[in-house]
């Protein structure tokens, strides 16, 4: 049986101010393509967002005091360390970022608990089109397709969009890509949702990081193999199955053609390469990482914001030991538990079977794959990972409740029938 029964039509006011909240939703999602700037327009929005959330009275549910702790715990912690750097701008942004991020994750997750499909669906469809719209800017910007076209969206001949770093821009068109690849081979193939995945995946792949490269790989192979797992028949489980071989040639077919490019193909065969020059040698990333253990050991309240990079140069490209380095053993335990914690809630929901099910199982592949990834780069500020945190708290919540009130509902027909 699916649980999600459909709630009862809301009186006048309240679906009015649903539906501006479903407005401000959209729009807040939609602007989180852009981040070349400081601070973008995502984050003003998501102010409002939580405007607009106070006025439709949503709820905080109990569930979530568990995220509530550790984003406090992790902030707290993170506040705390600015004891250790000098009262710089750039220190005190740092931490307010975090801690907004940790409202905007909490704020997903209390609009996800109720309502769920309507503002679900809404967020999908802003986050799709964002998507695509700045993977078609990539790709124009990579191709030079009009002037200024590169400098903008494709420096360094890598496809970033409105992005500052292609290592963010490419693991931003995950999860809409799985989202669209989860309807196809569940549901149906349409030659709109084809061409979506189509760009979202060139758009990825001209973004040449390995690290969002190996995080969709790992991200879609836990869709389909999830999609494949909750398939109500024997039936659903063969188009899966035969619907994902198809891709997977379909896609090795149009990367043969890609590669066809020189230019795509130098590049792909430098980047490709699982050892870069600047991972090795005094001043390279293991080393780096090296010296950011011995900095972990030292440094019980951590170092601050940007201290690391201050001492040795660079930044380490760990988000584990971004968090023990800049906010301390409370701050870096707390976030690993936070992570924990966030994939034990997923695996405990994600198999009940729920109109939202499918949008809880891609973004736990999605999550999944951003804390693999999470070894080689520094994810604590990256807006969509806080929205798949939130998304997935939020789901969980809402199937813990439906659970709920269904074994309310068959207790009750049970004493009924007595």
């Amino acid at each position: 049986m699916t649980l999600g029964a459909a709630p009862l039509a809301p009186a006048p006011t309240a679906a009015l101010r649903e539906r501006m909240l479903l407005v401000v939703l959209f729009v807040t999602v939609f602007a989180s393509s852009v981040a070349f700037i400081e601070p973008s327009p995502h984050d003003g929005l998501m102010g409002l967002l939580l405007v607009a959330c106070l006025i439709a009275g949503v709820h905080f549910d109990r569930l979530l005091a568990l995220p509530l702790l550790l984003l406090l715990l992790f902030n707290f912690a993170g506040t705390l360390s600015l004891l250790n750097v000098p009262a710089e701008d750039k220190a005190i942004q740092y931490t307010g970022t975090s801690i907004y991020l940790a409202i905007a994750a909490l704020t997903f997750a209390c609009l996800y608990a109720r309502n769920t499909m309507p503002r679900l669906v809404t967020m999908r469809i802003a986050y799709v089109s964002t998507a695509t719209i700045i993977a078609l800017a990539g790709i124009a910007g990579y191709f030079s397709l009009f002037p200024h076209a590169h400098e903008l969206f494709a420096p360094f001949d890598r496809a970033l969009g409105a992005f500052k770093d292609p290592n963010v821009f490419g693991p931003f068109l995950i999860w809409p890509a799985l989202i669209v690849i989860e309807r196809m081979v569940s549901r149906h193939v349409s030659l709109k949702d084809i061409a979506i995945v189509g760009i979202l995946v060139v758009g990825l792949l001209l973004s040449f990081s390995r690290g969002a490269w190996f995080h969709f790989a790992v991200s879609c192979a836990l869709t389909l193999a999830l999609a494949f797992l909750v398939a109500p028949t024997q039936q659903a489980r063969a188009r899966v199955f035969g619907l994902s071989a198809i891709g997977f040639v379909t896609v090795a077919v149009f990367i043969v053609v890609l590669l066809s490019f020189e230019s795509i193909r130098r590049m792909f065969i430098e980047r490709a390469q699982l050892i870069q020059y600047y991972d090795v040698g005094e001043g390279g990333r293991f080393e780096l990482q090296r010296q950011a253990l011995s900095v972990v050991l030292n440094f019980f309240n951590g170092m601050g914001p940007f201290e690391f990079a201050r001492v040795y140069g660079l930044q380490q490209h760990n988000v584990y030991l971004q968090a023990f380095i800049v906010y301390g053993w409370l701050g870096g335990v707390t976030y690993i538990i936070l992570l924990l914690s966030t994939l034990w809630i997923a695996t405990r929901t994600m198999l009940v079977r729920t109109p939202w099910q499918p949008y809880l199982f891609t973004a736990f592949a999605a999550f999944t794959g951003e804390v693999l990834e999470g070894f080689v780069i520094d994810s604590d500020h990256w807006r969509h990972f806080y929205l798949l945190l939130g998304m997935i708290w939020g789901l969980a919540a809402a199937t813990l409740n439906e659970q709920q009130r269904h074994a309310m509902r068959r207790g009750g027909a049970y004493v009924g029938a007595h």
